[in-house]
């Protein structure tokens, strides 16, 4: 019974400790060409997020999603995703394009205009074990 009680208070606990997740909102303008607006825990539970914008022939350079997976929400202009391994992708606005877990891709604009676009990352469930 003492098992019990103690298990149960340490749950209460820590449920207390968890900080309280509430509805967030941001504005898309930014000064830079990428801007994080969430950025993980506390603000989440791991998923992060932001907006890009890149001009004519810019990219945003080689990195990996590890453990986590992504989607790229074209608002404007067009472009292409290099995903190692795979064919290019192309991009243009009003588009999803999704990255799956321990992928290496770059996102290049290879249009005449603005080239930007929302990302968001969340771990997969193998990566939070």
């Amino acid at each position: 019974m003492s098992v019990t009680c103690v298990a149960l208070t340490l749950g209460v606990i820590a449920a207390q400790e968890r900080p309280k997740r509430e509805p967030m909102t941001f504005a898309l303008d930014c000064a830079g060409s990428d801007c994080p607006l969430l950025k993980g825990a506390p603000q989440t539970s791991g998923m992060r997020g932001g907006s890009v914008k890149l001009k004519p022939g810019e990219s945003v350079g080689w990195h990996s999603t590890s453990g986590n997976e992504e989607a790229l929400v074209i608002l404007h202009g067009s472009g292409v995703a290099n995903i190692e391994g795979h064919p290019d992708v192309p991009l243009k606005e009003k588009m999803l394009a999704y990255i799956p877990p321990a992928t290496r891709h770059n996102v290049t604009n290879i249009g005449s205009q603005v080239l930007e676009y929302v990302w968001v990352v969340a771990p997969t469930a193998e990566a939070a074990k």
